[in-house]
């Protein structure tokens, strides 16, 4: 089943086209890559995908619906949840805070209830903050639950980043970037942490990212965009010696 299909999608700012015709489908449970160099167009793909921009022409469909025009929380409510090169946590709150607010999506209680603090806002809170420390445990940072999000160390952000990503039970996950920043022990780490969540939760996962190991270790296919056209895709091996792909990312890498 294609949980996601892109068809002819096309973003001009300007008359500049920052994704041309771009042709794309992810199936349910697959781990797919979006690489490319510099200015491809690979953050632009992803702003269209979860609503930030709004296509020129082109058609988007998430689960058999389509998403254009719609706001980026009405597609997250949707299921779709995505991370951001930039770490973008509330970082004046605490790490159990920050996961807490992904679960307010997903509440009951009215807004009258919440107001006059009810005795049904004060259950469901305490259910979400019971589900929301279960979660850290998941990903082992129920140590750190009274922290600021702020005073954690990179890799530790990132990966609370995506902890909230997760908290609001997406069907698909987009990964921009999660190893900007990082060094090998945290990029080996963030390897290993998307392994385990897409088998814990059985996640079908989108993944931009620069740092080919992990993209060649992780992705199970691969798109390439190379000045916002698609010029190739296929498994890591056939990427890996594609003479297009040479030339336009791997070669500018080396």
């Amino acid at each position: 089943m294609k949980i996601l299909e892109i068809n002819k999608l096309v973003k001009l700012f300007g008359g500049l086209a920052a994704v041309s015709k771009f042709d794309f489908y992810i199936n349910q449970g697959e781990l797919v890559g979006l690489i490319g160099p510099n200015g491809a167009g690979k953050t632009t793909a992803f702003n269209l995908i979860t609503g930030v921009y709004t296509p020129t022409s082109g058609s988007i469909n998430f689960l058999d619906e389509s998403i254009v025009g719609l706001k980026p929380f009405v597609i997250n409510q949707k299921g779709m949840a995505r991370t951001f090169q930039n770490i973008r946590l509330f970082k004046d709150l605490t790490v159990l805070d920050n996961v807490r607010i992904a679960y307010h999506s997903h509440v009951k209680y009215s807004v009258f209830s919440s107001f006059f603090r009810t005795k049904a806002y004060y259950e469901e809170e305490k259910e979400v903050k019971k589900k929301a420390i279960e979660f850290l445990k998941i990903f082992r940072m129920d140590d750190k639950k009274d922290e600021l999000a702020r005073n954690l160390p990179y890799g530790q952000q990132r990966r609370l980043e995506i902890a909230r990503a997760l908290a609001a039970q997406p069907k698909l996950l987009l990964l921009d970037e999660p190893a900007a920043g990082m060094n090998p022990q945290e990029t080996h780490d963030l390897m290993e942490l998307i392994a385990f969540i897409r088998k814990e939760f059985d996640l079908t996962i989108l993944l931009i990212e620069h740092d080919m190991s992990l993209v060649m270790g992780v992705c199970e296919r691969i798109y390439v965009l190379d000045h916002g056209v698609l010029i190739a895709n296929g498994t890591p091996e056939e990427i890996r010696g594609n003479p297009k792909v040479i030339e336009a990312y791997l070669g500018e890498e080396s």
